[in-house]
């Protein structure tokens, strides 16, 4: 909590090599490793109303332009719109007034309920710019059109032929490249892949399609006389007040109002409910709930969880260049299982090349998608067909159904220096399980003997003395760096071996970047 709007002075790198607090970090349990925010999948769930919590589905909310059909902004704060009611005295219409005196009413005037819009922040109304008052609260608002939205529109249509026609001369050119190497493929209905599907996957133009043809618009022309400024903008004073800001032009950029009377509501953008998938194994680390008023997970994997935690508590004495210096590290486990962990010194570069790093960070951050090559097309037809027949010059061994593709990750190079030396700890220690009860338990605990480095011990939390040299050319005001490894045991529940149901034990490493302090006067 003392860095909740400071940056940590404490980070974990990543398995792609980003410095990050545990507080922003994901761990997967079936790799299992760190990760951050880029190496997992983003996929999002469900889209929802911030104000009215209204669920609406995807392609609703394409239909809507990603806006809330009820809900509207103030286009002075941003805040939230609320429909205020108010009566108003309306004339009756002649012959109601007949009638109504026919029977004793004599009265020639009624008071009708009506709706408007404000913000309670900055008392903004829409009676200021003019929108007259509805009758019902919700959903008869009018929206200021903008006047070049025809001209949007044809655009949208032109570019999208441009590009389907593109697209299809493309596919077109690849299959007339390609080599032939069968004229008719021997697949049935049977196998769930029809005609259609085939053709459009190998790169075939489907015989029912009709090219589409860009539909011819008028140009845009270029204007020379652009006007000029009018006299009264060098004379007349300016009042601020009655200006919009940059923030409110872009909040309408189809407008951009330079006055505040043309400021008109906008509708409320839609927020999402996201999931984050691992791109190793492709599990999810974060899902949750899909109803917008539940802010529970169904999975929720954050490196707090399952990661020990490591506080720094303080730094005994005045940091000096070339002097033997200590800190004191808080470190706790969060999880229901003890942990046996060990600190050392960052493994050097001859340990771990970095040609080997990159490799195996592109084979885990490789997202495969669920396609069939021409091979496993085959065995999964003679799997289905319980047919060898389907080999020879007719098979699709050297075709792709489905383009498969790939999305690389680089690894990063930790840009963290290390200016310290670390003396690593001579033997490993335990860190005990998290047990909630003992929090409130008032019983003494038994003394038992601990070893140097350790300070004090309660329950899941330990307190160790950690001894570094900063370098000795090290200048005042410098940061000092504290890198190490924390070798630690996890034992995951997750199973992936079906026949193996018991919980397995795993040893795993991660590395911890410390910001210590700055070097005080040189003596």
């Amino acid at each position: 909590m003392a860095n909740f709007m400071r940056d940590s002075v404490v980070k974990y790198a990543c398995s792609c090599g980003i410095l990050n607090p545990i507080s922003k970090l994901f761990f997967c349990r079936h790799c299992p490793n760190l990760r951050c925010g880029f190496c997992v999948c983003h996929e999002v769930d469900s889209h929802f109303c911030s104000n009215c919590l209204e669920n609406i589905p995807s392609s609703e909310v394409r239909h809507k332009k990603n806006c809330c059909a009820s809900c509207f902004d103030c286009p002075c704060c941003q805040n939230t719109l609320s429909p205020r009611a108010t009566t108003v005295i309306v004339s009756r219409k002649p012959e109601e007034s007949d009638s109504d005196s026919s029977k004793g009413d004599s009265s020639k005037v009624i008071t009708k309920k009506m709706y408007y819009l404000s913000c309670l922040a900055c008392r903004w109304t829409s009676r200021d710019v003019g929108i007259p008052d509805q009758v019902v609260a919700t959903g008869a608002w009018p929206e200021n059109e903008c006047a070049y939205q025809t001209r949007f529109n044809a655009l949208s249509e032109y570019y999208q032929a441009v590009v389907q026609q593109d697209r299809k001369e493309k596919q077109e050119y690849l299959r007339r490249k390609a080599p032939r190497s069968h004229k008719f493929p021997s697949l049935t209905n049977r196998t769930g892949l029809t005609v259609s599907i085939i053709r459009r996957q190998m790169g075939w133009s489907d015989k029912n399609t009709q090219k589409a043809k860009p539909v011819n618009i008028a140009p845009s022309q270029q204007i020379d006389d652009v006007g000029e400024l009018p006299d009264a903008i060098f004379t007349e004073g300016i009042n601020l007040r009655n200006i919009t800001s940059i923030k409110q032009r872009h909040n309408q950029p189809s407008e951009q109002p330079f006055d505040i009377s043309k400021l008109y509501p906008q509708r409320r953008c839609m927020w999402i409910k996201r999931s984050l998938r691992c791109r190793q194994c492709e599990h999810n680390v974060i899902k949750p709930e899909y109803h917008p008023t539940s802010v529970k997970y169904r999975i929720q994997l954050f490196a707090s969880y399952h990661v020990p935690d490591v506080l720094l508590v303080k730094c005994e004495q005045p940091l000096q260049p070339g002097q033997l210096n200590s800190v004191i590290l808080k470190l706790s486990n969060p999880t229901m299982h003890d942990m046996v962990i060990k600190i050392v010194d960052l493994p050097s570069i001859a340990d771990n090349p970095s040609g080997k790093v990159t490799e195996e960070f592109k084979r885990f951050c490789s997202i495969k998608d669920t396609s069939l090559t021409g091979s496993n097309a085959m065995d999964s037809i003679k799997s289905l067909t319980g047919s060898s027949s389907l080999t020879g010059p007719s098979s699709l061994s050297g075709s792709s159904l489905i383009r498969q593709s790939f999305i690389y990750e680089e690894p990063r190079v930790v840009t963290q220096v290390v200016n310290c030396k670390l003396l690593p700890l001579e033997k490993a220690f335990t860190l005990n399980l998290r047990d909630d009860s003992k929090e409130f338990d008032e019983e003494t605990q038994t003394q038992t003997e601990e070893l140097k480095f350790i300070v004090w011990r309660k329950a899941n939390k330990v307190l160790l003395r950690l001894n570094f040299i900063p370098q000795s050319d090290l200048k005042r005001y410098d940061e000092v760096y504290l890198g190490f490894s924390m070798l630690y045991t996890y034992v995951n529940t997750v199973t992936i071996n079906p026949e193996k149901k018991e919980p397995t034990t795993h040893d795993l490493n991660c590395r911890v970047y410390i910001k210590v302090g700055q070097i005080s006067k040189i003596n």
